[in-house]
């Protein structure tokens, strides 16, 4: 699944820093200056003059060769003072090697929150409230805008960060252990390339002849819409399914010196051609066709808003694994999905005012959706509001504000009733013991912990806000994603927690009662389906899910 590029709330320990809900006074002149991000490598930039936009898109990285052939000709350019241009002849095999290299020279800034681009309250609050701390901040835009055919699309964010020089990674690192030391900080760091990396690649025949150099990149550009297929494409990195598999692909290759001194492989591929190999991977391939068009048309928006957001010291905007979009070329084409693809092409969702929509998404909602700012902080998005996932002609026969009758209560929801539902993901039970949940909690400094109290509630019944209190303390911890992931990753934020005693009187099993299996914000993917199953439009399933978004063609 696509990984929603959301705002990560801070995880508030012992020794909390918090983001107040309305700014206090203001300093003179506190608005966030916009620092301008440095110009795009060439190899990075979207071309968007032909309508369908080209995407720099991963395939592997640090390799020591790189081998691949086309189904028709090829034609390469190796770059240099003076470009080369091979013509091959179909069906040829080439390895590109290099021959000499220099590493680039990566630093690192130190990004304490991150802030929708309309948010400047909250960011301003969080400047101040940070600054009050003895801690000097300054501010960063991500992102840009651009138009096609007449739409905005527009990804900018607010980056909060620690106001000193980048740094080498190690000592960033570093500093990110020194700052939830002391002050309960949990960061991220944002990855800038200060020297770029270079490298001499040679390219060889079939039979191991030298037929070129070129200085740090080559393309090789199919003839008449040929494949290329590229031998031994990594995959699964840091993953359980880690291993290597040959792969083929439309568009272009682009081998070029990455952050190491090697070779990345990355795919020139046009966004709907992308789409084709990444749709398959986002929702089952069999579901209803009206399911499989509303995917496509909210994975399209999902890889626009990405571009300029991720991979700032890489040669390419996208990677291939779950960090952005699981794609895997021709190799992982569908059918079905590809005519969902094709029948929705260059299609996105907009709001009123015209703009892309967030289409972000999640397996299943357990019966109502959640607003974004619930999920992850930040300014109440109009076009993501939380809602019930009940099918037409149904009445919700209970609500979310009365948890615990909706969580055991069967209803007509879409994710419920889909013929791809599953029921363990629908409503589920996770079970502690005391040991293990002190465990779990450790990094919090609690001791044993005696109670878990869900404070604060979205509109779906989802935790916004958690007190948690021990032998040594007590804490809050704010936002769904830290929440789940400080509990082992629960199935969601939707969940009630009781404690079962040992006849002692002390905690003995904590017990997890919940629903749904994601962050849901926007369109439930089992429930998309249960509504295409009931007769709705791919249209109306994304006005349902997206606030009555109009989908809209932008090439």
């Amino acid at each position: 699944m696509l990984a929603a590029c959301a705002t990560s709330p801070v995880v508030v320990a012992p020794a909390p820093v918090t983001v107040a809900p309305a700014p206090p006074q203001p300093k003179a002149n506190p608005a966030p200056v916009d620092l301008p991000a440095p110009p795009e490598p060439t190899s990075r930039r979207v071309d968007f003059k032909s309508g369908n936009p080209v995407i720099p898109v991963r395939l592997m990285e640090n390799a020591s060769s790189v081998t691949f052939s086309a189904r028709g000709r090829l034609k390469l350019k190796l770059a240099g003072k003076l470009e080369k241009t091979i013509d091959t002849a179909p069906n040829a095999t080439w390895t590109v090697k290099v021959r000499q290299s220099t590493p680039a020279v990566v630093v690192a800034a130190i990004q304490l929150a991150e802030f929708p681009f309309l948010d400047k309250a909250g960011l301003a609050a969080a400047q101040l409230e940070l600054e009050a701390q003895g801690l000097k901040v300054t501010s960063r835009v991500l992102g840009g805008v651009f138009g096609i055919a007449g739409k905005v699309i527009d990804n900018r964010r607010y980056l909060l960060l620690v106001d000193e020089p980048a740094r080498p990674l190690e000592a960033a690192q570093a500093r990110q252990a020194e700052l939830l030391q002391k002050a309960g900080l949990r960061t991220t760091l944002l990855e800038e390339l200060q020297v770029a990396p270079t490298a001499i690649l040679e390219v060889l025949d079939t039979d191991g002849n030298s037929v070129g150099l070129a200085e740090d990149r080559i393309v090789a550009e199919p003839v008449e819409g040929a494949t290329i297929d590229v031998r031994k494409v990594e995959y699964g990195v840091g993953y359980d399914n880690h291993a290597f598999e040959d792969r083929s692909y439309r568009g272009s290759l682009q081998l070029s010196a990455d952050r190491g001194g090697k070779i990345a492989a990355t795919n020139l591929v046009g966004l709907e051609d992308l789409l084709k190999g990444l749709v398959p991977s986002e929702i089952f391939a069999r579901a209803h066709l009206e399911a499989l068009k509303a995917q496509a048309v909210t994975a399209r928006g999902e890889v626009l808003a990405k571009i300029g957001l991720k991979h700032h010291a890489d040669p390419y905007l996208l990677c291939t694994e779950q960090h952005c979009a699981v794609y895997r070329g021709v190799s992982g084409e569908v059918a079905s999905t590809s005519a969902a693809v094709e029948a929705t092409r260059g299609e996105a969702l907009f709001d009123e005012g015209g703009r892309l929509v967030d289409s972000v998404y999640s397996a299943v909602c357990g019966g109502h959706t959640e607003n974004n700012e619930v999920v992850w902080g930040g300014v109440p998005n109009p076009s993501l509001r939380g809602r019930p996932d009940t099918l037409p002609g149904f009445k919700p026969k209970s609500s979310p504000e009365a948890l615990t009758e909706f969580l055991t209560t069967d209803a007509p929801h879409a994710c419920r009733l889909s013929s791809f539902a599953q029921l363990a993901k629908y409503r589920w039970e996770k079970r502690f013991t005391a040991k293990e949940l002190d465990e779990k909690t450790a990094s919090l400094k609690l001791g044993s912990i005696f109670t878990l109290t869900v404070v604060e509630r979205g509109i779906s019944g989802r935790a916004r806000l958690l007190n948690i209190s021990g032998e040594n303390g007590a804490t809050q911890i704010r936002g769904e994603l830290n929440m789940r992931r400080l509990f082992g990753m629960l199935n969601s934020g939707m969940f009630e927690v009781r404690l079962e005693k040992d006849p002692r009187g002390r905690p003995a099993t904590w017990i997890f009662t919940g629903g749904g299996w994601g962050h849901g914000v926007g369109m439930c993917q089992t429930g998309a389906i249960g509504r295409a199953e009931a007769g709705q439009s791919y249209r109306e399933i994304l006005a349902h899910y997206y606030n009555g978004a109009i989908v809209a063609p932008i090439y």
